[in-house]
Protein backbone atom coordinates (compact mmCIF):
# COMPACT_ATOMS: atom_id res chain seq x y z
CA UNK A 1 0.00 0.00 0.00
CA UNK A 2 2.71 1.86 1.18
CA UNK A 3 4.41 1.34 -2.87
CA UNK A 4 0.96 2.04 -4.08
CA UNK A 5 0.46 5.81 -2.17
CA UNK A 6 4.02 6.92 -3.89
CA UNK A 7 2.88 6.12 -6.90
CA UNK A 8 -0.25 8.46 -6.68
CA UNK A 9 2.44 10.91 -5.01
CA UNK A 10 4.94 10.80 -7.74
CA UNK A 11 3.86 9.34 -11.10
CA UNK A 12 0.11 10.42 -11.13
CA UNK A 13 0.61 13.41 -9.29
CA UNK A 14 -2.28 13.89 -7.36
CA UNK A 15 -3.35 16.73 -5.39
CA UNK A 16 -2.15 16.40 -1.64
CA UNK A 17 -5.94 16.18 -0.55
CA UNK A 18 -6.77 13.42 -2.97
CA UNK A 19 -3.74 11.59 -1.55
CA UNK A 20 -4.74 11.99 1.74
CA UNK A 21 -8.03 10.90 1.12
CA UNK A 22 -7.24 7.76 -0.51
CA UNK A 23 -4.71 6.90 2.49
CA UNK A 24 -7.73 7.27 4.92
CA UNK A 25 -9.64 4.53 2.93
CA UNK A 26 -7.36 2.40 2.54
CA UNK A 27 -6.33 2.68 5.99
CA UNK A 28 -9.96 1.84 6.66
CA UNK A 29 -10.23 -1.22 4.71
CA UNK A 30 -6.73 -2.51 5.33
CA UNK A 31 -7.78 -2.58 8.99
CA UNK A 32 -10.89 -4.56 8.04
CA UNK A 33 -9.77 -6.95 6.19
CA UNK A 34 -7.14 -7.45 9.48
CA UNK A 35 -4.26 -6.54 7.33
CA UNK A 36 -4.54 -10.00 4.57
CA UNK A 37 -4.94 -7.50 1.35
CA UNK A 38 -3.03 -9.63 -1.05
CA UNK A 39 -5.75 -12.48 0.01
CA UNK A 40 -8.90 -10.53 -0.19
CA UNK A 41 -11.74 -12.17 -2.40
CA UNK A 42 -14.90 -10.62 -4.12
CA UNK A 43 -16.91 -11.74 -0.91
CA UNK A 44 -14.79 -10.07 1.51
CA UNK A 45 -14.59 -6.72 -0.53
CA UNK A 46 -18.53 -7.25 -0.72
CA UNK A 47 -18.37 -7.42 3.33
CA UNK A 48 -16.87 -4.65 3.08
CA UNK A 49 -19.31 -2.19 1.54
CA UNK A 50 -21.76 -3.68 3.52
CA UNK A 51 -19.99 -3.42 6.71
CA UNK A 52 -20.12 0.53 5.40
CA UNK A 53 -23.65 1.20 5.01
CA UNK A 54 -24.39 -0.89 7.97
CA UNK A 55 -21.88 2.27 10.14
CA UNK A 56 -24.46 4.67 8.24
CA UNK A 57 -21.79 5.71 5.34
CA UNK A 58 -24.25 7.01 2.80
CA UNK A 59 -23.76 5.17 -0.40
CA UNK A 60 -22.30 7.85 -2.26
CA UNK A 61 -19.45 7.67 -0.11
CA UNK A 62 -19.15 3.85 -0.10
CA UNK A 63 -18.97 4.03 -3.52
CA UNK A 64 -15.86 6.38 -3.98
CA UNK A 65 -14.19 4.23 -1.20
CA UNK A 66 -14.68 1.43 -3.84
CA UNK A 67 -13.64 3.06 -6.26
CA UNK A 68 -10.54 3.90 -4.31
CA UNK A 69 -10.17 -0.29 -3.75
CA UNK A 70 -9.92 -1.35 -7.33
CA UNK A 71 -7.30 1.07 -7.92
CA UNK A 72 -5.19 -0.40 -5.62
CA UNK A 73 -5.34 -3.95 -6.53
CA UNK A 74 -5.58 -2.38 -10.56
CA UNK A 75 -2.29 -1.03 -9.32
CA UNK A 76 -1.56 -4.57 -7.40
CA UNK A 77 -2.53 -6.57 -10.60
CA UNK A 78 -0.25 -4.39 -12.74
CA UNK A 79 2.90 -4.54 -10.67
CA UNK A 80 2.03 -8.46 -10.51
CA UNK A 81 1.41 -8.70 -7.11
CA UNK A 82 -1.55 -10.39 -8.08
CA UNK A 83 -3.08 -12.67 -10.59
CA UNK A 84 -7.01 -11.02 -10.46
CA UNK A 85 -8.55 -8.45 -9.42
CA UNK A 86 -10.64 -9.08 -6.53
CA UNK A 87 -12.71 -5.75 -6.58
CA UNK A 88 -13.20 -5.59 -10.33
CA UNK A 89 -16.50 -7.18 -10.72
CA UNK A 90 -18.41 -5.96 -7.15
CA UNK A 91 -21.36 -3.86 -7.58
CA UNK A 92 -21.15 -0.27 -5.63
CA UNK A 93 -23.94 0.97 -4.21
CA UNK A 94 -26.86 2.58 -6.32
CA UNK A 95 -27.22 6.29 -5.42
CA UNK A 96 -28.81 8.91 -7.18
CA UNK A 97 -26.32 11.79 -8.27
CA UNK A 98 -27.82 15.05 -7.42
CA UNK A 99 -27.23 17.92 -9.67
CA UNK A 100 -24.66 20.45 -9.22
CA UNK A 101 -25.81 23.54 -7.29
CA UNK A 102 -25.51 26.71 -9.49
CA UNK A 103 -26.48 30.59 -9.37
CA UNK A 104 -28.51 31.97 -12.01
CA UNK A 105 -27.10 34.90 -14.84
CA UNK A 106 -28.35 37.92 -12.45
CA UNK A 107 -27.20 35.83 -8.94
CA UNK A 108 -23.70 35.86 -10.30
CA UNK A 109 -23.55 39.71 -11.23
CA UNK A 110 -25.01 40.49 -7.77
CA UNK A 111 -22.59 38.32 -6.53
CA UNK A 112 -19.21 39.63 -8.43
CA UNK A 113 -20.91 43.18 -7.98
CA UNK A 114 -20.47 42.62 -4.04
CA UNK A 115 -17.18 41.46 -4.58
CA UNK A 116 -15.72 44.77 -6.27
CA UNK A 117 -17.51 46.89 -3.02
CA UNK A 118 -13.80 46.98 -1.69
CA UNK A 119 -11.07 48.35 -4.03
CA UNK A 120 -7.85 48.00 -1.39
CA UNK A 121 -5.69 45.21 -2.02
CA UNK A 122 -7.03 42.66 -0.65
CA UNK A 123 -10.43 43.54 -2.26
CA UNK A 124 -8.92 43.72 -5.99
CA UNK A 125 -7.44 40.47 -5.13
CA UNK A 126 -11.14 39.12 -3.89
CA UNK A 127 -13.30 40.46 -6.69
CA UNK A 128 -10.03 39.06 -9.22
CA UNK A 129 -10.46 36.01 -7.64
CA UNK A 130 -13.81 35.43 -8.58
CA UNK A 131 -13.69 36.77 -12.02
CA UNK A 132 -11.22 34.23 -13.02
CA UNK A 133 -12.88 31.53 -11.12
CA UNK A 134 -15.96 31.85 -12.94
CA UNK A 135 -14.90 33.44 -16.06
CA UNK A 136 -12.14 30.45 -16.52
CA UNK A 137 -14.23 27.49 -14.58
CA UNK A 138 -11.52 27.05 -12.18
CA UNK A 139 -11.45 24.39 -9.18
CA UNK A 140 -10.09 26.46 -5.79
CA UNK A 141 -7.34 24.78 -5.91
CA UNK A 142 -6.08 25.18 -9.78
CA UNK A 143 -7.08 29.17 -8.73
CA UNK A 144 -4.56 28.84 -5.51
CA UNK A 145 -1.79 27.07 -8.14
CA UNK A 146 -1.94 30.12 -10.70
CA UNK A 147 1.41 32.03 -11.36
CA UNK A 148 1.76 35.24 -12.80
CA UNK A 149 3.56 33.81 -15.61
CA UNK A 150 0.91 31.42 -16.40
CA UNK A 151 -1.48 34.41 -17.49
CA UNK A 152 -1.11 35.15 -21.22
CA UNK A 153 -3.48 39.04 -20.70
CA UNK A 154 -2.33 39.60 -24.40
CA UNK A 155 -4.35 36.43 -25.63
CA UNK A 156 -6.93 36.26 -22.71
CA UNK A 157 -5.80 32.80 -22.03
CA UNK A 158 -4.62 31.39 -18.31
CA UNK A 159 -2.39 28.36 -18.08
CA UNK A 160 -4.20 26.29 -15.67
CA UNK A 161 -2.33 22.80 -13.64
CA UNK A 162 -5.61 20.52 -12.92
CA UNK A 163 -6.04 16.77 -10.94
CA UNK A 164 -3.48 14.64 -11.66
CA UNK A 165 -1.05 17.99 -12.61
CA UNK A 166 -2.39 17.95 -16.37
CA UNK A 167 -2.15 21.69 -18.17
CA UNK A 168 -5.00 22.65 -19.96
CA UNK A 169 -4.93 26.31 -21.49
CA UNK A 170 -8.49 28.04 -20.63
CA UNK A 171 -9.73 31.46 -21.98
CA UNK A 172 -11.15 34.35 -19.58
CA UNK A 173 -13.56 37.08 -20.40
CA UNK A 174 -12.98 41.28 -20.67
CA UNK A 175 -14.43 41.33 -17.47
CA UNK A 176 -11.76 39.03 -15.51
CA UNK A 177 -8.85 40.32 -17.25
CA UNK A 178 -9.83 44.11 -16.41
CA UNK A 179 -10.25 43.00 -12.50
CA UNK A 180 -6.63 41.25 -12.91
CA UNK A 181 -5.16 44.51 -14.47
CA UNK A 182 -6.42 46.46 -11.70
CA UNK A 183 -5.05 43.94 -9.29
CA UNK A 184 -2.08 43.63 -10.89
CA UNK A 185 -0.93 47.23 -11.18
CA UNK A 186 -3.03 48.80 -7.89
CA UNK A 187 -3.53 45.51 -5.51
CA UNK A 188 -0.95 42.94 -5.41
CA UNK A 189 2.52 45.23 -5.77
CA UNK A 190 1.43 46.27 -2.33
CA UNK A 191 0.65 42.70 -0.78
CA UNK A 192 3.69 40.48 -2.15
CA UNK A 193 7.61 41.18 -3.31
CA UNK A 194 8.64 40.77 -6.77
CA UNK A 195 10.19 37.34 -6.15
CA UNK A 196 6.94 35.74 -5.60
CA UNK A 197 5.78 33.89 -8.43
CA UNK A 198 1.57 32.74 -6.93
CA UNK A 199 -0.79 34.79 -8.65
CA UNK A 200 -2.87 35.35 -6.11
CA UNK A 201 -1.81 35.59 -2.11
CA UNK A 202 -2.61 36.76 1.09
CA UNK A 203 -1.86 39.76 3.58
CA UNK A 204 1.06 38.19 4.27
CA UNK A 205 2.55 37.99 0.47
CA UNK A 206 2.66 33.96 0.48
CA UNK A 207 0.44 32.08 -1.85
CA UNK A 208 -3.07 31.61 -0.86
CA UNK A 209 -4.55 28.30 0.57
CA UNK A 210 -8.14 26.97 -0.77
CA UNK A 211 -9.54 27.24 3.16
CA UNK A 212 -8.85 31.32 2.24
CA UNK A 213 -10.96 30.87 -0.89
CA UNK A 214 -13.84 29.40 1.04
CA UNK A 215 -13.38 32.17 4.07
CA UNK A 216 -13.40 34.91 0.55
CA UNK A 217 -16.85 33.42 -0.60
CA UNK A 218 -18.20 33.70 2.33
CA UNK A 219 -17.20 37.00 3.57
CA UNK A 220 -18.70 37.73 -0.35
CA UNK A 221 -21.54 36.42 0.19
CA UNK A 222 -22.39 38.13 3.28
CA UNK A 223 -22.08 41.54 1.10
CA UNK A 224 -24.73 40.42 -1.19
CA UNK A 225 -28.19 40.23 -1.06
CA UNK A 226 -28.17 36.78 -1.98
CA UNK A 227 -29.50 34.64 0.78
CA UNK A 228 -27.77 31.28 -0.25
CA UNK A 229 -25.25 28.94 1.22
CA UNK A 230 -22.55 28.72 -1.56
CA UNK A 231 -19.44 27.45 -1.61
CA UNK A 232 -16.40 28.12 -4.41
CA UNK A 233 -17.47 25.24 -6.17
CA UNK A 234 -20.50 26.92 -7.67
CA UNK A 235 -18.64 29.27 -9.38
CA UNK A 236 -17.81 26.51 -11.89
CA UNK A 237 -20.71 24.84 -11.75
CA UNK A 238 -22.39 28.13 -12.92
CA UNK A 239 -19.55 28.72 -15.24
CA UNK A 240 -20.49 25.31 -17.17
CA UNK A 241 -24.10 25.35 -16.93
CA UNK A 242 -24.31 29.25 -18.37
CA UNK A 243 -21.76 28.43 -20.93
CA UNK A 244 -24.25 25.63 -22.51
CA UNK A 245 -27.46 27.68 -21.86
CA UNK A 246 -25.30 30.42 -23.98
CA UNK A 247 -25.31 27.82 -27.05
CA UNK A 248 -21.65 26.14 -26.04
CA UNK A 249 -20.85 22.89 -27.93
CA UNK A 250 -20.60 19.92 -24.63
CA UNK A 251 -17.65 18.86 -25.93
CA UNK A 252 -16.42 22.73 -25.64
CA UNK A 253 -17.56 22.64 -22.33
CA UNK A 254 -15.92 19.21 -21.44
CA UNK A 255 -12.05 20.67 -22.93
CA UNK A 256 -12.63 23.62 -20.51
CA UNK A 257 -13.76 22.14 -17.82
CA UNK A 258 -10.62 19.42 -18.12
CA UNK A 259 -12.60 16.38 -17.68
CA UNK A 260 -11.22 12.95 -18.98
CA UNK A 261 -15.20 11.94 -19.58
CA UNK A 262 -18.34 13.37 -21.12
CA UNK A 263 -20.23 11.91 -18.82
CA UNK A 264 -19.04 14.15 -16.62
CA UNK A 265 -19.65 17.05 -18.22
CA UNK A 266 -23.49 15.92 -19.08
CA UNK A 267 -24.65 16.54 -15.92
CA UNK A 268 -24.95 20.15 -16.52
CA UNK A 269 -27.23 19.83 -19.68
CA UNK A 270 -29.66 18.29 -16.94
CA UNK A 271 -29.08 21.84 -14.93
CA UNK A 272 -29.51 24.08 -17.94
CA UNK A 273 -32.72 22.10 -18.83
CA UNK A 274 -33.94 22.64 -15.43
CA UNK A 275 -33.11 26.50 -15.43
CA UNK A 276 -34.48 26.61 -19.06
CA UNK A 277 -37.93 25.11 -17.50
CA UNK A 278 -38.32 27.59 -14.57
CA UNK A 279 -37.18 30.76 -17.14
CA UNK A 280 -40.39 29.24 -19.57
CA UNK A 281 -42.60 29.02 -16.39
CA UNK A 282 -42.06 32.72 -15.66
CA UNK A 283 -41.77 34.15 -18.53
CA UNK A 284 -44.63 32.42 -20.93
CA UNK A 285 -48.40 33.49 -20.75
CA UNK A 286 -49.80 29.91 -21.34
CA UNK A 287 -47.52 28.10 -19.35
Amino acid sequence: MAAYLRHLDTVEEVSPNTLKAYQIDLAQFVEFLGGEVRAADPRAIRRYVAHLGAAGISPRSAARKLAVIRSLYRYMEREGRIAVNPAKRVLAPRFRRGLPRVLTVDEMRQFIEAAMRDQGPLGLRNWTLIEMMYGGGLRSQEAVDLNVDGVDRAQGMVRVTGKGRKQRIVPVGRYALTALDRYLKEGRPKLASSQEKALFVNARGGRLTTRSVRRIIKATLLKSALHRNISPHWLRHSYATHLLMGGADLRVVQELLGHESLRTTQIYTYVSQEQLGRIYQNAHPRA
